[in-house]
């Protein structure tokens, strides 16, 4: 596996490989790398001649100077790691190689970005929107792997990709979780032993949400909200219930539907989601009902 820290080395390699004819997979990652992100690694070594993955903690994304500078930075274990995976190449790139000079663009994704993630993190998507472009731009691959767990990121990659022409498929992989439930996520690593005990009620609490659809979307909000009131180590910030591709409260007849959260631990914020079938919610349509 070969180690790339510039700009320039990785567009030299990109281009070399594109030249021959290999197809490229490429994974997007803040580092302390866990199973979720090397099952990424592994689907796209499955299905790719070349992958490159990234470990890079993007300050543009973070719209809280403490969770930016607590965000987890192993980079030498997480090379250890890609080594075991059939990793063609790590970009580990510094804030200054990948930002000569401050980003001025401003990106808005509408509706995706009003909702969620984007309301209680103004910016974050923007600075999402810029990386994954100059990524792209850089790694040129024919396939992108992204982590269902960041639902909505997700969904504002796949309106960039549309909207700048990007010519690359973008592939979503579900979620991979502890043995509790609890989703794999890079900042568990910093939950205190007290947390990480009640971490898994976030996901039951997804799970009974979904459960409690068919009596309509208020109902199965109450009743998470409820459930996770119960434990006094948890702070929720939100736990919303949207139509899984516009994001948006109003569902849509026939299509599938996403519960997300993002909640507070001893000082550490989690994000999970769920995503439900329609079959599951034909009930909660007829009654009517809307969070």
């Amino acid at each position: 596996m070969e180690i790339l820290e510039t700009a320039a080395a990785l567009q030299a390699r990109t281009e070399m490989w594109r030249r021959d004819g290999s197809r490229i997979g490429f994974v997007p990652t803040m580092g302390a790398l866990h199973d979720g992100h090397l099952e990424l690694v592994r689907a796209a070594v499955a299905e790719n001649d070349v992958v490159i993955v990234s470990v890079f903690v993007n300050p543009t994304q973070f719209n809280n100077a403490e969770d930016f500078n607590k965000y987890p930075r192993v980079l030498e274990s997480d090379t250890e790691l890609l080594r075991n995976t059939g990793c063609t190449a790590l970009f580990a790139p510094t804030p200054e190689e990948m930002y000569p000079r401050p980003a001025v663009l401003q990106l808005d994704f509408g509706p995706l970005e009003r909702v969620m993630e984007g309301a209680h993190r103004p910016g974050h998507f923007n600075g999402v929107g810029i990386v994954v472009s100059k990524l792209f731009h850089l790694a040129r691959p024919h396939r992108a792997y992204f982590g269902q767990k960041d639902w909505q990121q997700v969904a504002i990659v796949r309106q960039l990709v549309a909207d700048l022409g990007f010519d690359v498929e973008l592939i979503a992989a579900p979620t991979v979780r502890e043995a509790d439930g609890l989703a794999m996520s890079s900042r568990n690593r910093r939950l205190s032993p007290e947390a990480r005990q009640v971490a898994p009620r976030l996901h039951e609490a997804l799970l009974l949400a979904a459960a409690h659809l068919p009596a309509g979307t208020a109902v199965a909000q109450a009743e998470a909200q409820k459930f996770l009131g119960g434990f006094p180590g948890i702070e929720l910030e939100y736990l919303e219930i949207a139509d899984a591709q516009t994001l948006q409260p109003d569902l849509t007849a026939g299509g599938d539907v996403v519960i997300c959260l993002a909640a507070w631990l001893d000082g550490v914020r989690l994000i999970d989601n769920v995503l439900v079938h329609p079959a599951s919610v034909t009930a909660q349509r007829n009654s009517g009902g809307q969070a």
